[in-house]
């Protein structure tokens, strides 16, 4: 079971990004606060879910939530100040969308870059233990799988609409043959396409 938050004293809203891995297309994270007394018995890490339930559940974020936000770094901007720093700016833009302004941000991971003055905590596989952090986890995945497969039509042989832009081995040949798209990551190098990675346990 989940919990809904980490902290009662203040506001608190939880952070999570989608994309982090990829050859292909922006980073997105979401924020999202969610009513003190929240419970669900499906909402868990987006990675431990399939896509229909991923979309049932985005829908009962969005209805339930008391405030949600979504936001990306393009990758132009991740190729400029890197993927580390691309997530936690996405996840600022995340917060900057909120309706309600939290006081305390909890963060899926180990390390943020400090919104403002707002204290933050993070929490490694925060996904899987706060509903919040789990709520912007499937936020961040299912606006930016909407996204790879709005672009895949311009670049189909990448097998976009499928891989959502991660390093998978067909993606990886189709690099090696045919370049890199105006989408690409220029900063993400392209090797041993035979290889299977981590990254496309999170498809």
């Amino acid at each position: 079971m989940l919990l809904a938050r980490y902290q009662h004293e203040f506001i608190e809203a939880g952070c999570d990004e989608a994309g982090r891995g990829c050859l292909a297309g922006p980073v997105f994270a979401a924020a999202v606060i969610l009513p003190a007394d929240f419970e669900h018995p499906l909402l868990n890490d987006s990675k431990q879910l399939n896509e229909d339930t991923r979309y049932l559940l985005r829908e009962e974020i969005q209805r339930t939530a008391l405030a949600w936000g979504v936001a990306s770094c393009c990758n132009k901007e991740i190729d400029t100040i890197n993927i580390l720093n691309a997530s936690f700016l996405a996840m600022h833009r995340a917060v900057d969308q909120l309706s309600i302004r939290p006081e305390y941000l909890i963060i899926d991971g180990n390390r943020f870059n400090k919104y403002g003055t707002t204290p933050h905590f993070c929490i490694v596989e925060g996904d899987a233990k706060y509903y919040s952090i789990a709520a912007a986890s499937i936020l961040a995945k299912t606006y930016r799988d909407d996204y790879m497969k709005l672009i895949a039509a311009e670049h189909p042989e990448y097998d976009w609409h499928s891989n959502k832009g991660y390093p998978t081995i067909k993606h990886r040949n189709m690099v090696l043959q045919n370049g890199h798209t105006p989408y690409h990551r220029l900063s993400f190098k392209v090797t041993e396409p035979q290889l299977k990675l981590k990254f496309e346990e999170s498809l």
